[in-house]
């Protein structure tokens, strides 16, 4: 009998990750490729480019099930990814790729799916809280975007509902965060959460705090900013490392908003199985996530403090949380369309 496989991606605005893996109790990766997102016009061209690999393409009579993880809201088994514009139809691209079926589903769905594939030295700790046994679950990342998933358990297991959140209403909590928003407001008129908490978002911090009279960036930050393109990650790194006094700033004002968000979050769905913090910033920061900045900002909820100090929060390490959902999902598509 001829092995069967599952095709699977994470698709987000910057990267996206391909797979195919053996199908098993726990499917085990054969092939895998990373793509930069932004040097493709479309979510086929990177599939044309992945199922054509020589690797691939010897196993694609075997593909059982397909899941592809995208970064936007999922409606009808299509997308159109949010900070990429492309538009995807799941049942168009089973058919132009000769495979069983594809099902797409958002991003932080897919994420909080692949928690379940995760060993405990995937994840830190930065709450311990008190953990309710099936108790529903919270997925929010940060990275070209701000994604948000929520999990409820159903009987045999938690399944994954996906949201928008990450597009609501910027709420500023104190004088600093006023300004931000006044700030913002000039070039977006609506600010919502991911205009701050994503990597854009930590370039805009840095220009508010620039604007504010809190400083300038470095001689050698500035030389930084000259040799690479990354301006988001050398500010994280500078002011991890406090090599600049503005980008230690930006980094705090980052963590701040991002922990006030997440309680927020914690808050609406009760998110008493956990809170996890996933998405491409994270596990880089999470030396900043760890100081308390951002647990101080996820509980300052007044009356309701006490009940956020409950909730579990943490940070999810393994960059691949979302494919691993992803696979998760194209398995269970597969025992079902068998």
């Amino acid at each position: 009998m001829e092995r069967r496989y599952l095709l699977a991606a994470d698709v987000g605005g910057t990267r996206s990750t391909f797979a195919l893996a053996a199908m098993g109790p726990s499917p085990g990766i054969v092939v895998q490729r990373a793509y930069a997102s932004q040097e493709f016009k479309s979510l086929d061209d990177i599939v044309a480019d992945f199922i054509s690999r020589p690797e691939v393409a010897a196993h694609h009579a075997g593909i059982a099930g397909a899941c592809f993880s995208v970064a936007g809201p999922v409606a009808n088994n299509a997308c159109t990814l949010t900070n990429l514009g492309w538009k995807s139809d799941g049942a168009a691209l089973a058919r132009e790729f000769r495979l069983p079926e594809v099902r797409l589903v958002n991003d932080f769905s897919a994420a909080g799916m692949g928690i379940e594939a995760l060993t405990p030295a995937d994840f830190e700790t930065l709450q311990a809280g008190q953990p309710v046994e099936r108790g529903t679950r919270l997925v929010i990342g940060a990275g070209t975007g701000l994604g948000v998933g929520v999990l409820t358990w159903q009987g045999d297991g938690y399944h994954a509902h996906a949201s928008e959140a990450g597009h609501a209403d910027f709420a500023p909590v104190d004088e600093l965060q006023d300004q931000l928003l006044a700030h913002l407001r000039r070039t977006f008129g609506r600010v919502s959460y991911e205009r701050i908490v994503s990597g854009p978002g930590l370039m805009r911090i840095s220009g508010f705090l620039q604007e504010a009279g809190a400083g300038i960036p470095s001689k050698a930050l500035l030389d930084a900013f000259n040799k690479r393109s990354d301006a988001a990650e050398l500010i994280a790194e500078f002011g991890l490392a406090k090599l600049d006094p503005l980008a230690v700033r930006a980094l705090d004002l980052f963590a701040t908003v991002y922990g006030a968000f997440a309680g927020n979050m914690a808050l609406a769905t009760l998110a008493r199985g956990g809170t996890y913090i996933s998405g491409g910033i994270a596990p880089k920061i999470v030396a900043k996530l760890r100081d308390g900045t951002f647990v101080r900002a996820f509980n300052n909820k007044g009356r309701f403090g006490a009940l956020l100090e409950n909730i579990p929060v943490h940070v999810v390490l393994n960059p691949q949380v979302g494919l691993h959902g992803a696979l998760l999902e194209a398995a269970r598509l597969s025992e079902v369309t068998k």
